[in-house]
C-alpha cells in the first residue's frame, strides 16, 4: 500500500511532512481533508486534526510521530544525525519551535488569517512569549547555516513552516518585522526556500489558494 498523507495544503504541519517525503523521494498519495469532527474522520485522527498518515498498519497522528515513522522506513536520506546527543539536540530544537514559537503565534491566527480580532492584552502576551521564544532559539540554534549546524535536519523543516507563519503574525498583528529585525531568521528561511521540496509545497499551496 502507498502511504497516504491526509490533510490540506493550508496546514503548516501537513506541509512539513509533505516536504520531508518529497525530499526523501518517497512514493505517497495526498488525500485532501479539512479538520473536522465527523465520526468517520475521528477513526483516523481522534482529535479531528490534520495531518494524519495512512500506513499499511493503520493511521498515525502528530507530526513528530509521523516524521519519526517516515525516518524509520530508511527511504532516502535521514535528516537526524547519527550521534545520539546531536540527534537529541535536533529534537530539542523541534520541541522548542513547537512550544515557544508556533504555539504562541497560533493564538493570533484568528486575528491575522480569519478576521477574528484579538484583544490588545492577548497581543501583548503573545509578543512577550514570541520575543522570549526567538531569543532562546538564538541560543539553542547554530544557524551554520542550518539550525543544528552544517547539515540539514528535520528541525529545519519545522522551522520553515512554523517560523514563516509566526513572522507573518508578528508583522500583521504586532507591527513587528521579526523576519528582518532578528538575526539569522531570514537567511535560513531563504536557504530553505532554495530547496525543490519547499518550492513544490509552495506551488501546490498557491494552486489551492
Amino acid at each position: 500500500m502507498t502511504i497516504k498523507l491526509h490533510g490540506m495544503t493550508y496546514s503548516n504541519y501537513y506541509n512539513m511532512v509533505k516536504a520531508i517525503m518529497i525530499e526523501k523521494g518517497m512514493d505517497f498519495e495526498e488525500v485532501h481533508v479539512l479538520p473536522n469532527q465527523e465520526s468517520e474522520f475521528l477513526l483516523k485522527s481522534p482529535m479531528g486534526k490534520v495531518p494524519c498518515l495512512q500506513t499499511e498498519q493503520g493511521f498515525l497522528t502528530e507530526t513528530g510521530v509521523m516524521i519519526d515513522y517516515i525516518d524509520s522506513l530508511n527511504i532516502g536520506p535521514s535528516f537526524y544525525p547519527e550521534d545520539l546527543f546531536a540527534r537529541a539536540k535536533v529534537k530539542e530544537l523541534i520541541r522548542h519551535l513547537e512550544l515557544y514559537i508556533e504555539l504562541p503565534a497560533r493564538c493570533l491566527y484568528g486575528d491575522v488569517f480569519f478576521g477574528t480580532p484579538a484583544t490588545d492584552e492577548l497581543k501583548g502576551q503573545v509578543k512577550l512569549q514570541l520575543e522570549k521564544g526567538f531569543a532562546s532559539l538564538q541560543q539553542l540554534a547554530d544557524f551554520d547555516p542550518y539550525l543544528a549546524g552544517k547539515e540539514l535536519s528535520y528541525a529545519d523543516f519545522y522551522y520553515r513552516f512554523s517560523v514563516s507563519l509566526a513572522t507573518i503574525v508578528c508583522k500583521k498583528a504586532l507591527n513587528w518585522n521579526a523576519l528582518t529585525e532578528l538575526p539569522n531568521i531570514k537567511s535560513l528561511m531563504d536557504l530553505m526556500d532554495e530547496r525543490e521540496s519547499i518550492q513544490k509545497v509552495q506551488a501546490d499551496q498557491a494552486r489551492d489558494a
